[in-house]
């Protein structure tokens, strides 16, 4: 479980800790604003891309292999973004980064529901929630640390090298101490290629306008997400056809069971507004209060401490409290987000930064009571044979809730700083107001849930017990 975490944390790091390098990377390296903004969504893009299918991957041919192979692809596309000498080169090496850990992810998951009991999972799940929680916050206060020390020319070329040595010790440890699965118990079924070419097709079309409001002008974009809905309904057709005859790539029956539907959908839209906060904070805290990449990555970290907390908590008491304790979070995140709109309002000039440091802890405790406990309760009824694809649907639902968030939320922000004369204290509260509305909707999702539940447990027979998928 160190050797998956750690990975984990890497590979999650890399989606926020380039946001402070931005300045200093282009430049470097004289990108322009579209060269830009492949270097920091190119990897959420490919990242997304190769999830489900590396997930299956997994769970057929052996999860500690796949895990080691995208570990060391990832170290090696690391050190390849370190030496970039142009922009092409940059965006490739950030591409392949983004495809590798896509395969890794998967595999962590997965292995959580391999080595544990379903009822020991909660623990696990919260180590890994308060992974996902502080991978995402620390990554600007790094970042920032990174470019104060080595300066701004080689500082982001630090940012990917620390991943070298990191990689190396988890590429052997993880082949030490992950166990292999037995060559005898290695599925040779088809990996279901059709299905895999149709979800990566659909979900490309889907992301592709999403990363790329801001660069690509004009309304035809959209029409990208219309061909996405055919093909994804191409795949769900597709997928029920294979399923009759051979294992799946992604097993439909799995949004029949309420916990996993709803838990999804809470994961997508929680991460839609999450994520968005280190986005358009960041570029409010340096280029409107001209904060350092050092003091933006401080001003964030309280968020990130709250949230490491309250997740190692939140995965020993899931099992106690089930899915009321994710609305709970919700309902903190809510308050601490309000809260850090109000303190923004009142609080002009450099001090804003500062003083959003304690609503920020409330909202970051919050979020470490909604991502790991959703995360064990939604995966709680899944097979351990479908424990990597499930994940992986998990993990590429928060991909696209990111995606959908930021070009929400950042169509928001820059819109408004367009129109109230470069005002970025009142186009971040604006933004921060979007963000805040896709916490209340994930809210609404989780009451929906825990009301369902309730009920049916009123209305069930004595004695009546839940079956997982499979079982």
């Amino acid at each position: 479980m160190s050797v998956a975490l750690v990975a984990a944390f890497m590979t999650l790091l890399d989606v926020s800790i380039v946001n402070v390098a931005l300045p200093s990377i282009r430049n470097d390296l004289h990108l322009s604003s579209g060269e830009l903004q492949w270097v920091l969504s190119g990897y959420a893009l490919t990242f997304g891309l190769l999830l489900v299918p590396a997930g299956r991957f997994g769970d057929a041919r052996g999860r500690r292999d796949v895990f080691i192979a995208g570990l060391a692809v990832f170290t090696l596309a690391s050190a390849a973004a370190g030496l970039a000498t142009g922009p092409l080169w940059l965006i490739v090496a950030r591409l392949v980064q983004g495809a590798a850990a896509g395969v890794v992810n998967p595999q962590v998951s997965g292995l959580i529901q391999q080595l544990f009991e379903p009822r020991e999972r909660g623990r696990p799940f919260g180590l890994l929630g308060a992974t996902i929680g502080v991978s995402t916050a620390v990554g600007p206060l790094l970042g920032g640390l990174l470019i104060q020390i080595f300066g701004a020319e080689q500082g982001w070329r630090w940012i990917f090298y620390i991943n070298l040595p990191i990689g190396v010790l988890a590429i052997l440890l993880g082949w030490r101490w992950i166990p292999a699965l037995p060559r005898a118990e290695r599925a040779r079924e088809s990996l279901d290629p059709m299905g895999v070419a149709l979800l990566g097709t659909g979900v490309l079309l889907l992301l592709l306008p999403l990363v790329q409001e801001r660069e690509w002008h004009g309304q035809a974009k959209w029409f990208l997400i219309v061909a996405a809905v055919a093909v994804l309904a191409g795949f769900v057709a597709w997928e029920r056809r294979y399923g009759r005859r051979r294992t799946p790539v992604v097993d439909l029956e799995l949004f029949r069971v309420r916990s996993y539907a709803l838990g999804a959908l809470i994961g997508m839209l929680y991460f839609a507004g999450f994520t968005t906060i280190f986005f358009i904070y960041t570029l409010y805290l340096q280029n409107g209060l001209h904060y350092t990449a050092l003091e933006a990555g401080l001003a964030v970290t309280p968020f990130a401490v709250g949230s490491a907390a309250a997740s190692a908590l939140g995965g020993r008491i899931v099992n106690r409290y089930g899915r009321p304790l994710v609305a709970l979070g919700l309902v903190v995140v809510a308050i601490g987000l309000a809260a850090t709109e109000g303190v923004l309002h009142f609080v002009p000039g450099r001090e804003a930064g500062w003083a959003a440091a304690l609503p920020l802890l409330v909202a970051g405790l919050g979020s470490g009571l909604v991502i790991s406990p959703n995360q064990a309760l939604t995966l709680e009824q899944v097979p351990v044979r479908r424990a990597g694809s499930a994940g992986a649907v998990l993990q590429t639902g928060q991909r696209i809730g990111t995606a959908l968030g930021i070009a929400a939320v950042g169509a928001v922000f820059f819109n408004r700083l367009a129109h109230n004369g470069g005002d970025w204290g009142l186009a971040f509260r604006a933004a921060l107001l979007v963000t805040i509305g896709f916490v209340l909707v994930a809210l609404v999702a989780a009451v929906s849930d825990v009301t369902v539940a309730r009920r049916r447990r009123r209305e069930a027979p004595v004695g009546a017990g839940t079956q997982p998928i499979g079982g």
